[in-house]
């Protein structure tokens, strides 16, 4: 498997992901965010080196013929996939050979604010785009973005993308300690995603080493931080040895639950009691409760 391909590997979010990356010799970002986990570089306008969409596409046919079984192309890069020149072509000609596979596309958003990035996002099945903050202050300390970013273009931005964008739109906002880890941050947000209207949003924290002297914070506090976004489909990346408090609720606390805030399935695996599953579970047959599957993730709703 060449630079270029990786994986594939396997996603909570989104299946079976085999990756492309547009950047693999180097980082070339117009972030440099605390918590990544590549080195520290300073950010840029746009991409130094460029590989070319043949070399791209070639490498992408042969990976299909051998991975057959994936659920998902993955558009990323050791930086920032949407400054890759030549994306609008890139897009057309996975389009033509992806068949049933949906195409994705990881980026930190800041490109949003460009009609022509727009355009070419508006054909891909999956976009998800970052959000760490709703401010000006904490967006620069936490993305460090190339000078010229300004986050609330972005959110104007991603405002004007939603209403064309057909597909699944994907907000992550990860949450590291002592930036963006307070109530007051996350409404905020808040108030910036019920217009954005996102039809997942992701919440996660650092898993990785980062860049930075940064830490992360509890899947608890995720928990916490998630319940100021209302009305929104939130999946909280929960650390695989995470164990939660286990609470009983009853028919109609099941059902109020819900209607305030969409629950995954890991939420229900993870918060349910025995006896509040099963009562869950009677209310799913009797269709008081339905499940939707949004860009690979599980929710249920009233």
């Amino acid at each position: 498997m060449s630079e270029i391909i990786f994986g594939p590997v396997n996603s909570r979010r989104f299946g079976k992901s085999l990756g492309i990356d547009l950047s693999p010799a180097l980082k070339q970002c117009n972030f440099d965010c605390v918590y990544c986990e590549l080195k520290g570089a300073k950010p840029i306008k746009e991409m130094n080196e460029v590989i070319l969409v043949e070399e791209i596409i070639a490498s992408l046919k042969k990976a299909l013929v051998k991975y057959s079984d994936i659920d998902v192309i993955t558009l990323t890069a050791n930086g920032e996939p949407t400054l890759y020149p030549n994306l609008r072509e890139l897009v057309d000609e996975i389009n033509k050979i992806k068949g049933a596979h949906k195409l994705l596309m990881l980026s930190n958003g800041a490109s949003i604010v460009s009609p022509q990035i727009q355009n070419i996002l508006s054909k891909i099945d999956i976009v998800k785009l970052s959000l760490d903050c709703a401010t000006q202050k904490c967006f620069k300390k936490i993305d460090r973005p190339y000078c010229q970013i300004d986050i609330y273009k972005i959110i104007e931005s991603m405002k004007k993308f939603r209403k064309l964008y057909k597909g699944s739109f994907v907000i992550e906002i990860l949450v590291v300690e002592g930036i963006n880890d307070k109530i007051e941050e996350f409404d905020k947000l808040n108030d910036v995603l019920k217009e954005i209207k996102p039809d997942r949003v992701d919440i996660s924290t650092i898993d990785r080493p980062p860049a930075y002297k940064v830490n992360m914070v509890s899947t608890d506090r995720l928990k916490e931080l998630s319940l100021c976004l209302k009305g929104l489909h939130v999946s909280i990346a929960y650390r695989k040895d995470y164990e939660g408090k286990k609470n009983s609720f009853n028919d109609s606390q099941i059902l109020n639950l819900i209607a305030k805030r969409p629950q995954s399935s890991e939420d229900i695996n993870l918060s349910f009691d025995d006896g509040s599953k099963k009562r869950f579970e009677m209310l799913l047959e009797k269709k008081l409760i339905h499940e939707e599957s949004i860009a690979g993730t599980i929710f249920y709703v009233v």
